[in-house]
């Protein structure tokens, strides 16, 4: 092996602060893009309100009005980075309840998206927003 190739075989298994922030910033980005879900439920309103559920009986507006506000502004929030670990607290509670109430008794693999977004969302709320993100800059000030 050459020398060249040595040095880009360590570089790519460097755990500098340059890879783990990008790799963070990658996470993020994954994260927030749930918010095109939210979206959908705004621009779609009356064909996904029909048979929106309701786990907790606190009426549907209520469920569909969190699962919005979950969806859209937080994600948005995650994509920039700004307060990144209060507005995941909503998305990881309601991936809880999407895999545990919603689809529970359904199989692992109907499951699975609200599962891998839980264990994303659960690793950013572990890890933080990293280097690139607002929350850096305002804890800068």
């Amino acid at each position: 092996m050459s020398s060249n190739s040595k040095n880009i075989f360590q570089k790519l298994l460097s755990t500098n602060a340059y890879s783990y922030d990008l790799g963070l910033l990658l996470l993020r980005f994954v994260c927030g893009l749930m918010l095109l879900h939210g979206w959908s439920k705004i621009t779609n309103y009356p064909e996904e309100i029909k048979d929106f559920p309701d786990p907790f009986h606190v009426g549907i507006t209520l469920s569909y009005s969190f699962t919005v506000f979950a969806e859209l502004i937080c994600s948005l929030f995650i994509l920039l980075g700004l307060f990144t670990r209060i507005a995941l607290i909503p998305l990881i509670i309601l991936m809880i309840i999407i895999v545990f109430i919603i689809h529970s008794g359904q199989s692992l693999i109907d499951r699975e998206h609200a599962i891998l977004y839980f264990l994303a969302y659960l690793s950013l709320f572990l890890t933080g927003p990293g280097k690139y993100s607002l929350d850096q800059l305002l804890e800068k000030k």
